[in-house]
């Protein structure tokens, strides 16, 4: 359960870097991932949409990639934020990443029309590089598992 009041690493990215698809606030079409900390966990929880239908009464896999490659990034963030002495809200720009690798394993068709929550597990692998644990549920069942490697967002990713 996300605790009330809780503030959202991804509600502190700067505007230029809040179009992706994933976790950007400005994408009209986006699915607005937003990446919490529960105790020393990591949690996200999103509603799909029924337009990410696989076959009927499935959720299409690619949405379970994309919900878990930004869940990932923002968990990342996350703990390198709280790292450097910083919590979402506090006013200090968190720092954004990119993923290097997402691995997904589906242990089960994801059902539509249920909540589905992802939770992470972050571990430090490189001053810059972080690896996340993921295993993602849809209600109560075990859908799948992951690892997404993220990176600090290269210096060249930003405008001039």
């Amino acid at each position: 359960m996300i605790k009330e009041n809780s503030k959202a690493i991804q509600d502190d990215y700067p505007n230029d870097f809040a179009w992706c698809y994933g976790c950007g606030h400005l994408n009209d079409e986006g699915i607005h991932v937003k990446t919490y900390w529960e105790d020393d966990l990591t949690i996200s929880c999103i509603q799909p949409d029924k337009k990410y239908t696989a076959i009927p009464g499935f959720v299409y896999g690619g949405f379970i990639a994309s919900f878990i490659d930004c869940h990932g990034t923002g968990s990342a963030s996350l703990a390198l934020h709280q790292k450097n002495g910083h919590k979402p809200g506090d006013g200090v720009e968190p720092p954004r990443f990119v993923t290097a690798s997402l691995h997904v394993d589906y242990l089960m068709p994801t059902p539509q029309g249920v909540q589905l929550k992802a939770i992470g597990k972050v571990e430090e692998i490189h001053p810059k590089k972080f690896k996340v644990m993921i295993q993602v549920f849809a209600s109560d069942l075990h859908v799948a598992n992951a690892e997404v490697v993220a990176v600090v967002m290269p210096k060249s990713f930003l405008k001039s």
